[in-house]
């Protein structure tokens, strides 16, 4: 038998709960039932119902390779009718590409981290994504614990800059900054590029951005996007919004010289389309590096001389490869690297020095490649003495001819004889090499000889 209820011991039989103490348990029910069925109807407000992912304490949605039962995605090479890329010692008739070690007359490359003040630790790019299976295939992800670089690690970042900033890329898709020569429509629709300028830097790649822009059937963005070697991590989808508009029968074209010396390039571009066209602007290694060694002066004139930074060793007559301005001209050891995923004929070399003896010859051969009229000729150029190349302007009109501007042209300074020779002695066994690549011969030894 239960005791009697203690007047005034709450939760006793025959105790009363205050009317005040009732209300406020009634409002409080009212209340909750209201903001339940709230965020079940989809409010807005803070009680609105979130993702698994967003709820505090949870953890984020585990991949699909993750899930029980589930296979890992596979790589482009387990896909079912295609085969992996080969190494360059697997093609036919060459060699494995040898490391700067290896190179004839070179010392070991420098690390990266030998710098002073400079930090080995790379940046890992993310793997998350939140947009789905769609949003997976349009962002191409990176596989996990790849490193996002400008380039290789025998490679200084610094040279490899260019003047494009994250700004620029943004208004890259207003009518300002797209499209051909002249002013392009505000219609079509933005498409990832047909074709693409992928180096060199220093060869002559901004003088054929601008006479290829001339085209009514190109269109190409002015900036340099470094898509496939500083910003993949973004995703296709924000490469294509970089990209004007083009319409039905249009090629979209961009340019940034750094792909041709990023070893993940090849491989990027090939998996967003295999039968991207690929036009690579070389010229006279020795030429292109005294080129680049003067823009980085422009840029820190406490810089050691070119003489100091082309040696490891100059008693010993050691070229330094490693140096950025040295190694861009190696194009044969690049080239291995293209060739294991484009085959030749996908790709288009076009000579720095006739860009600027006969502009409308070499872009005759580039119209031809890209399966154009040829519409950019003769008439749309005008040779500048002052500058010593040609300039672009419109054969429809009187207007001023439009030259390159102040960053082109620059005078060189006064290198040794003697460093320009052991230069040229270097590049020669390369320069034939990529001569017998390419089946073309730039003639550069002939041009040095004629000095």
């Amino acid at each position: 038998m239960s005791p009697p209820a203690q007047p005034g011991v709450p939760g006793g039989r025959g105790s009363k709960v205050p009317p005040a103490r009732k209300l406020l348990c009634m409002c409080s029910l009212s209340l909750c039932l209201t903001y339940l069925c709230y965020s079940l109807m989809g409010g807005t407000g803070p009680g609105a119902l979130r993702s698994p992912a967003a709820l505090p304490g949870t953890a984020a949605p585990r991949s699909p390779a993750a899930l029980p039962g589930t296979a890992a995605p596979r790589s482009p090479a387990a896909l079912p009718g295609t085969a992996a890329p080969r190494s360059p010692a697997a093609l036919p008739g060459t060699a494995a590409p040898r490391s700067p070690a290896a190179l004839p007359g070179t010392a070991a490359p420098r690390s990266p981290a030998s710098p002073p003040g400079s930090s080995a630790a790379p940046t890992r790019a993310s793997n998350g994504s939140r947009e789905g299976a769609a949003g997976a295939w349009l962002r191409t992800p990176l596989a996990p614990g790849e490193v996002i670089t400008a380039q290789s690690g025998a490679f200084e970042r610094d040279p490899q800059e260019s003047s494009t900033t994250d700004e620029e890329l943004s208004r890259a898709g207003s009518p300002a900054g797209r499209g051909g020569g002249s002013t392009t429509p505000d219609y079509g629709e933005k498409r990832l590029p047909q074709a693409l300028i992928i180096g060199v830097k220093k060869g002559g790649t901004r003088a054929l951005l601008e006479a290829i822009r001339a085209h009514p059937d190109v269109r190409a963005v002015g900036t340099e996007p470094h898509f496939f070697d500083r910003n993949y991590e973004k995703g296709l989808e924000w490469y294509r919004n970089v990209m004007p508009k083009t319409l039905d029968g249009q090629i979209t074209m961009e340019k940034t010289p750094s792909y041709f010396v990023t070893n993940e390039a090849p491989r990027r571009i090939h998996c967003m389309a295999k039968d991207t066209k690929l036009i690579v602007v070389v010229r006279n290694p020795v030429t292109r590096a005294i080129s680049d060694y003067t823009q980085t002066l422009s840029k820190k004139p406490e810089i050691p001389t070119f003489e100091v930074l082309a040696f490891k060793n100059r008693t010993l007559g050691l070229i330094d490869a490693s140096w950025s301005a040295i190694r861009i001209g190696i194009y044969a050891l690049h080239l291995e690297n293209w060739l294991q995923y484009f085959p030749l004929s996908q790709i288009l070399f076009v000579s720095g020095e006739r860009l600027i003896t006969d502009p409308a010859g070499e872009m005759a051969k580039v119209q031809d490649f890209l399966g154009l009229k040829r519409i950019v000729t003769e008439k749309h150029f005008y040779f500048n003495k002052t500058k010593g190349f040609p300039c672009l302007k419109k054969p429809e009109d009187s207007s001023a001819p439009r030259c390159l501007g102040k960053s082109k042209g620059r005078t060189h300074p006064k290198i040794d004889p003697d460093v320009i020779h052991r230069l040229r002695k270097f590049y020669k066994p390369f320069n034939v090499m990529f001569y017998q690549m390419t089946g073309q011969d730039f003639q550069w030894e002939q041009e040095e000889s004629d000095k």
